[in-house]
């Protein structure tokens, strides 16, 4: 086995025993043991590629902030709206330095942590623990702006808001004080994250992800359409001509085109499978995706979501 694969494997070990000790509590933190998206596999956003590349320096090469006399920054804050591509910028900060991923859905976490609060001091001891263990690792902290999730928001005023942010705050700063774990938080929220979490010595750097509209949209999708052909082995699109299909709107996130994408091309498996032959993937298709879109839209909320 190589030296990645026996690590890989080591976390993965050592974060599954310390999720079956405090279960339930830590679903909502999962392990990538050994990821490997890259960045070139994320449309556009290179603002925010070069601010991430520039981060895992910190574990590939540290002594190069020494060079030119400062540090690297404790952790990173990205924000941007629901499905721009933060989770999966994050997961190629971690394939960059060939470091395990653990992702945590700060709500789900939340939630749990309500409905079992005499753990706490447990999970809190268990995650240092843990962490303290592991080879080096990324980690990732969800929508940090808890409230705002779409699960939680109609409790909000409910919520024991100081004691769910001591929490949080305890678990961040215990994963700061871990020298091989680079840290990393988003939020889709940021007008409403309280400022703590930007104070010195916490996510000291903030990064906009904004995706530049429509450049890095036809981005995703080229990628995404080749990628399903890839899977496929064979053409799937029919000369797609992606600025028509996204026209002037810049309303569908990225994670909502790249969801369409897919929604056209199960559609189009649907239709072999009652054994008809269904044409190549055109800009037609794509028109009636997006009036489908739309109209759920009109019926339920939706903003989006994580950029697959």
């Amino acid at each position: 086995m190589s030296d990645r694969s026996i690590q890989s494997e080591r976390a993965l070990n050592i974060w599954s025993s310390f999720q079956r000790s405090v279960s339930p509590l830590a679903r909502g933190a999962a392990i990538i043991p050994a990821p490997e998206l890259d960045f070139g596999e994320i449309g556009g956003l290179a603002a925010a590629k070069e601010e991430i590349l520039t981060y895992a320096y910190a574990q590939t090469s540290p002594e190069i902030y020494g060079r030119w006399g400062t540090f690297p920054p404790s952790a990173m804050l990205m924000i941007g709206r629901r499905g721009s591509g933060k989770a999966m910028l994050a997961e190629a900060l971690a394939a960059r330095t060939q470091t395990a991923f653990v992702r945590v859905d700060v709500p789900r976490m939340v939630l749990d942590v309500i409905h079992g609060v005499s753990k706490i001091g447990e999970l809190i001891q268990g995650w240092s623990a843990a962490l303290e263990e592991m080879p080096p690792v990324t980690v990732f902290f969800d929508e940090l702006q808890y409230a705002q999730a779409h699960d939680l928001s109609a409790h909000h005023g409910q919520l024991p808001a100081g004691p769910i942010l001591d929490f949080l705050f305890e678990l961040i700063d215990r994963t700061l004080a871990v020298p091989r774990a680079l840290v990393v938080g988003a939020t889709s929220f940021p007008d409403t994250l309280p400022h703590a979490f930007v104070a010195p010595g916490r996510f000291e750097r903030i990064v906009e992800v904004n995706p530049i509209f429509p450049e890095d949209v036809v981005s995703a999708l080229e990628i995404h359409a080749k990628q399903a052909e890839a899977r496929a082995g064979r053409s799937l699109f029919d000369q797609v001509r992606w600025r028509a299909v996204i026209g002037t709107t810049g309303d569908p996130s990225i994670g909502d085109w790249v969801r369409m994408l897919h929604g056209v091309l199960r559609r189009k498996a649907r239709l072999e499978a009652g054994g008809e032959t269904p044409e190549p993937v055109s800009g037609e298709d794509f028109s009636r995706e997006l009036s489908r879109f739309r109209q759920a839209h009109t019926r339920i909320h939706m903003d989006g979501g994580n950029y697959l």
